[in-house]
């Protein structure tokens, strides 16, 4: 039996911590057919089925169990072999992988990125979009920004941003001739504009905070988003109450475009962080990342 090859190995570990060809995949750098085609080229040199696929996902059997017991050690040894080469090297260089929400993108990586990709020009950023939570070691990420509020308690978080502040909005000609909205129990009689949060598979409820007093509501209306950038347009296009970040609302207040509603009831909160495995070395060019959007808060 020809032995089979690390990479391959690898990339049967990776299948199984996502449990998601397609996951795997793009956290591999490879195509979900070029991955399936590693997978069954393993399963033949091996004479073994090791993973049953189906409609709701991947699953090992108990060869491909047996496998991964003795596999996952040994592959984290490599990789902790390697993260020890990669920090006794000076120069930063090899690819940062960050998942972040477009947000967070926005007001903590871009304004780095001229910078720090001109002072490591052997470095390469690679920034993944997503509103879901990840689990950055299953799924290979050097780290993540988000809220500071909402981070797991084994990662190692550093506040990247001032604290942030939610706005309830809509434009003065919706709410010419509209009912009030002086509390939040008015918003029942409007139009709202939902967010839905994919990874959670809910509606969010909108979250209000009054000396000491936490409140959420959950809001009804026609539209529900994915992205808070369309639900900033649908506010704007007078469609409805939208629940946004202050800054992002910020302009549009300024030019009368959209109104504040229920000031009082939305204090901030804590901002974004950048957040990292405390069970994992900090590969060098993570360090030199932090350097740069540390230099600039």
């Amino acid at each position: 039996m020809k032995r089979a090859s690390l990479d391959d190995l690898a990339a049967f570990a990776a299948v199984t911590r996502m449990q998601s060809f397609t996951r795997a995949a793009a956290a591999l750098g490879t195509s979900t057919s070029n991955l399936s085609h590693t997978i069954r080229r393993l399963e033949t040199r091996l004479g073994c089925r090791l993973l049953q696929r189906n409609s709701r996902g991947v699953s090992l059997t108990e060869a491909g169990g047996t496998l991964l017991e003795t596999l996952g050690p040994a592959l984290e040894s490599i990789s902790g072999a390697l993260d020890a080469l990669d920090l006794g090297r000076d120069r930063v260089s090899g690819t940062l992988r960050i998942t972040s929400t477009r947000q967070a993108y926005d007001a903590v990586i871009r304004p780095v990125l001229p910078a720090f990709t001109a002072a490591h020009p052997e470095a390469a950023v690679e920034v993944l979009i997503d509103y879901a939570y990840r689990d950055i070691v299953a799924d290979q990420f050097d780290a993540g920004i988000g809220l500071g509020e909402k981070l797991e308690q084994d990662m190692i978080a550093l506040k990247v941003g001032p604290d942030l502040r939610m706005a309830v909005v809509a434009t003065p000609g919706y709410l010419e001739g509209s009912t009030q909205i002086v509390h939040q129990s008015d918003l029942i009689r409007h139009r709202c504009i939902n967010y839905r949060m994919v990874g959670a598979g809910t509606v969010y409820a909108w979250e209000f905070e009054r000396d000491g007093q936490a409140l959420d509501v959950r809001v009804s209306g026609p539209l529900i988003f994915n992205e808070p950038a369309l639900m900033l347009e649908a506010a704007l296009d007078g469609l409805g109450v939208g629940y946004l970040l202050d800054h992002e609302v910020a302009p549009h207040l300024e030019n009368g475009r959209l109104v504040r509603l229920l000031a009082n009831w939305t204090p901030p909160f804590p901002g974004f962080h950048l957040y990292y495995s405390s069970k994992r070395q900090m590969r060098p060019v993570l360090a030199a990342f932090i350097q740069a959007v540390r230099g600039r808060s």
